[in-house]
């Protein structure tokens, strides 16, 4: 098995509910590998994806390694199956201690390319579900006066990467400055938000969604362009990012918030090259 597999149960006795906990297509998506690296790291781990089979599968991951993990179907373009999932969640499994929001909805395109149905889609799913989400479990949060929100963010809401992505970087760069108000919001309160700016990661997700952008390459050549615009020379994984997880859930980050933890192999250092 890939990944991580520390011992340390250091989110033992909590309970993580992850938006978008499956995989857009087979392998190890960043909201699997987060899943799991919960799961590994001692929590129970509720598992939300519009893809219930994808769900299923990564809890099936999670049991397999002895692991306590349930699957929820979700459509975070819904409010009322934002609300719902976090209601069922807390009635099954009791109350929700980490919220992650792994959702990342997107579209290459600059301002001609991007239609106003397409922003209002990816701006729902990439930032009002975070808000409707993060509405629905605040009031247990804020009664037992602790709890995490995390949000997976995009190295593309700090700098182009050569390709556009016009409404995904806005969105994703909104998502950060939610969170950011967020920490400081309800930090009264002893709950923490924090954003991972997740970088260029070699995820099932740049076959399927970024193909596109690189015109007349073969996966193995945009993969290789990619790799080489890094400075530490490849591509992070799905387990850099649940690594950077782990530790913003757990209480050895619990003097961290309203801020980012930038997962990118040093790339926003660089200029284009």
């Amino acid at each position: 098995m890939n990944g991580i597999h520390s011992r340390e149960n250091i989110l033992t006795e909590r309970l993580c509910l992850v938006l978008g906990g499956g995989s857009i297509a087979p392998g190890w998506g960043i909201g699997r590998a987060i899943s799991v690296a919960y799961a590994r790291a001692g929590a129970r781990v509720a598992v939300a994806d519009f893809n219930l089979p994808s769900a299923v599968e990564t809890v099936e991951i999670i049991r397999s390694e002895g692991g306590t993990a349930e699957a929820f179907q979700v459509d975070v373009l819904d409010d009322t199956s934002l609300e719902s999932l976090v209601r069922e969640v807390t009635e099954r499994l009791g109350p929700i201690d980490v919220l992650h929001n792994n959702v990342g909805l997107s579209k290459s395109g600059n301002a001609r390319d991007t239609s106003a149905a397409d922003w209002r889609r990816i701006q729902d799913a990439n930032v009002t579900s975070l808000h409707v989400a993060t509405q629905a479990v605040l009031p247990g949060m804020m009664d037992r006066r602790r709890g995490v929100i995390l949000t997976t963010s995009s190295i593309a809401a700090l700098r182009h990467l050569g390709y556009s992505s016009l409404a995904y970087a806005a969105t994703k760069a909104a998502a950060i400055a939610f969170t950011r108000t967020l920490a400081i919001d309800y930090a009264s309160y002893g709950i923490r938000a924090n954003t991972i700016v997740a970088g260029l990661i070699d995820t099932p997700r740049i076959e399927v969604v970024l193909r596109g952008a690189y015109a007349g390459c073969s996966l193995d050549e945009m993969k290789e362009r990619r790799h080489k615009v890094v400075p530490l020379g490849r591509m992070g994984t799905a387990w850099d990012v649940a690594e950077a997880a782990v530790f913003l859930a757990s209480d050895r980050a619990s003097y961290i918030t309203g801020t980012e933890l930038v997962v990118d192999g040093g790339l926003s250092a660089t200029v284009p090259h």
